[in-house]
């Protein structure tokens, strides 16, 4: 199955980069590009890809409200940030604004493909020792967290709260199981379930959900 993107970039060096990267492999193709983000959300409406991957400073409309728009609309694309984490902050509000998961520039190409194939089979970019100090740096952050008091979840099971902790820590479902003493299908059904009975598209809602209840203090692993 070939991974339909956009890439949604200020820098053409950037999309042309990526363009000829993708070119040389044939489950990616390279439907569109952007400069800024009301492009990336009308390139969207227009072609439908299965991926953007998407800056987050551009002029005019940004990646986090380009983003909003994307995942809240009809199309069933899914957003992955490409950011500068040094100089970006913002990272985390794109991920509330429903990105499926974020890498950074300066990753070998090669990881930032798997990125978008990882991002494209339905799954989120929780990458232990990458992603999961990201987040927790971000959360961590009085500036950059949206929410000053924990958000009490409600509906789950102690044994799902315990995989919540876990998931928001940045355990995959192999090491959850190995935590808890129970089977890795286990572990994934109570993921499963999670996702369900919060609304949340994948794991990296889980982990802010994690994060906004309490469960997990910023830096925690």
């Amino acid at each position: 199955m070939t991974v339909r993107i956009v890439l949604a970039d200020d820098q053409p060096l950037v999309r042309s980069g990526l363009r000829v990267l993708m070119a040389d492999h044939p489950d990616l193709e390279v439907v569109g590009e952007a400069a800024t983000g009301a492009e990336a959300v009308q390139l969207v409406a227009e072609v439908s890809p299965d991926v953007v991957v998407m800056d987050i400073r551009m002029p005019g409309m940004d990646g986090i409200e380009a983003t909003r728009l994307i995942t809240n609309g009809p199309a069933t694309t899914r957003v992955m940030v490409l950011t500068t984490f040094d100089e970006d902050e913002y990272v985390y509000g794109a991920l509330r604004a429903g990105a499926s998961g974020f890498v950074v520039k300066d990753m070998a190409l090669e990881d930032i493909l798997a990125a978008v194939r990882v991002v494209a089979a339905g799954d989120a970019l929780i990458a232990p020792g990458v992603t999961r100090r990201l987040i927790a740096d971000f959360v961590g952050r009085p500036e950059a967290a949206p929410v000053r008091s924990p958000r009490p979840v409600r509906g789950i099971t102690e044994r799902e709260r315990e995989v919540l902790t876990l998931v928001g820590r940045g355990r995959s479902n192999t090491e959850i199981a190995e935590d808890l003493f129970i089977t890795v299908a286990t572990a994934k059904s109570h993921v499963s379930r999670l996702l369900t009975k919060l609304g949340a598209r994948d794991r990296v809602q889980l982990v802010i959900t994690a994060y906004e209840a309490g469960l997990v203090a910023p830096g925690q692993s």
